[in-house]
């Protein structure tokens, strides 16, 4: 069974013996306060994972200065990355857990600051391509691009990484932002609003999208992976919280990299309790976390995450005039080099370390049994015929899960669009136009999974 403590603890590194500033004694009791989000599914490594596991208690220093210290830790959850900046700013949080917009944003902020600097000390989990923000329209919508949605209300968490996904998209289709009204509105308020048709389309984070098209309220018509901009989550800590306590800051990564550890040992138990702590279904949660899910855990900060931050706060400076952002203050890899150091692991080797979705497109297909474990099939043949052969026997489903055969994104196989070749092979598709294209092309026939689960064909 997974245990936290397996992992060892040696002496920090060596730098953080220079912050041993200023007074031989430390106070009493230092207080750590979190801000977190329980509705954006990519900063639960940073959050959620680590308040119920009890992660942070299990790294947090007691010996040297820190003897005899006690600890007051305080998590608080917000619906966006920009509340949290704002408490930031106001010293009411130390560290704040957001995605990669509102971590840019957080920067400029803090930099444009008379007294106080923020700095990016780890990351949570990624998805390469992006995928994880989305457009989402009412179910019943006539709209399937986004290029219909001109002049009509699109609401965003203003400030977030889905609202950064507007510029990218508005630049990729030669749109402006002023050919959509855009209106504010965290998660909860764009879910009731989809599901009330109160607006044309909503953009929000990981896991809205999913979980509205899960709920039979939405339906995505723009995945953030079309941007092909990598899409992060990650902490940032008050720079004056950082210089009093270097150790603290370090032993919160560690807890990060245990709750990445922790998720991935066991996606299925992991997805399943975190549907507990949140308001997320666990087949939400398993589609991003599982193995070939939409976010891979990491904390490392690659080179390649600070060239997309950049390229993040390019389109911000340009749309959304935020100010300068120096980098090399802001980015800092000391402290999570001293928690790889500490925890024996090899923190050059993981930063090497990306994973590309196209591999998901040789992964098995699953069906997640009610209250079973979950199955992978050789093939997505076998994974329906087996599932129609469930649903005769009247053995319930809590859901399955296909790859796109064009980009490896994992779907719900009952909202995927499935491709049968001549051949009795099936192949699975995100977009209707996209397998409609492929059937012809390869002389196959395009199906709805109703087709595909009545006609399961060869395994």
């Amino acid at each position: 069974m997974w245990n936290a403590r397996a992992f060892p603890k040696v002496a920090v590194f060596g730098f953080l013996s220079s912050f041993a500033l200023l007074s031989p004694s430390m106070a009493k009791t230092i207080h750590i306060r979190i801000g977190h989000q329980l509705m954006c599914t990519d900063t639960y490594p940073g959050g959620i994972v680590i308040r119920k596991l009890h992660l942070l208690q299990k790294y947090l220093p007691h010996t040297g200065r820190y003897k005899g210290v006690k600890y007051d830790i305080v998590w608080r959850n917000y619906g966006s990355g920009a509340p949290i900046t704002n408490m930031m700013l106001a010293g009411k949080l130390d560290i704040g857990v957001m995605g990669d917009y509102p971590l840019v944003v957080n920067g400029v902020k803090f930099q444009a600051a008379r007294n106080e600097r923020s700095l990016l000390i780890t990351g949570t989990a990624y998805n390469l391509d992006g995928a994880g923000n989305g457009i989402v329209v009412p179910v019943h919508s006539n709209v399937y691009s986004v290029s219909q949605l001109k002049g009509k209300t699109i609401s965003v968490p203003i400030g977030s990484a889905a609202w950064g996904m507007l510029f990218k998209m508005a630049q990729d289709k030669g749109l402006k932002m002023s050919d959509f009204q855009i209106e504010n509105q965290g998660p909860m308020a764009g879910i009731t609003s989809i599901a009330l048709n109160k607006v044309s389309a909503h953009a929000d984070f990981c896991p809205m999208s999913e979980y509205m098209e899960y709920k039979g309220t939405g339906r995505m018509i723009y995945s953030g992976a079309e941007t092909k901009v990598p899409y992060l989550h990650g902490a940032v800590v008050r720079a004056s919280f950082a210089k009093r306590y270097p150790r603290v800051v370090v032993a919160y990564i560690e807890a990060v990299i245990a709750a990445d550890r922790w998720i991935q040992s066991d996606p299925q138990r992991a997805s399943t309790m975190m549907a507990r702590w949140s308001m997320i279904p666990k087949e939400v949660l398993y589609l991003y976390y599982s193995k070939g899910g939409y976010l891979t855990p990491d904390p490392t900060l690659k080179p390649l995450w600070v060239h997309t931050l950049k390229f993040d706060h390019s389109i911000l400076a340009k749309y959304a005039k935020v100010g300068p952002l120096d980098f090399q203050q802001w980015v800092t890899s000391r402290y999570i080099k001293a928690a790889y150091k500490n925890l024996g692991l090899n923190y050059q080797k993981q930063v090497r370390i990306i994973y590309n979705p196209l591999q998901n497109r040789n992964l098995p297909p699953e069906i997640w049994p009610k209250n079973g474990a979950i199955i992978h099939y050789r093939s997505v043949a076998a994974m329906l015929k087996a599932a129609a052969s469930m649903e005769a026997s009247h053995k319930p489903i809590d859901a399955t899960y296909v790859y796109d055969a064009q980009t490896g994104m994992k779907l719900f196989g009952n909202l995927a669009f499935y491709v049968r070749l001549k051949s009795g092979r099936v192949l699975t598709f995100m977009r209707r136009g996209e397998a409609d294209r492929f059937a012809h092309a390869h002389g196959g026939s395009m199906m709805a999974v109703e087709h595909a689960l009545a006609t399961p064909s060869q395994a």
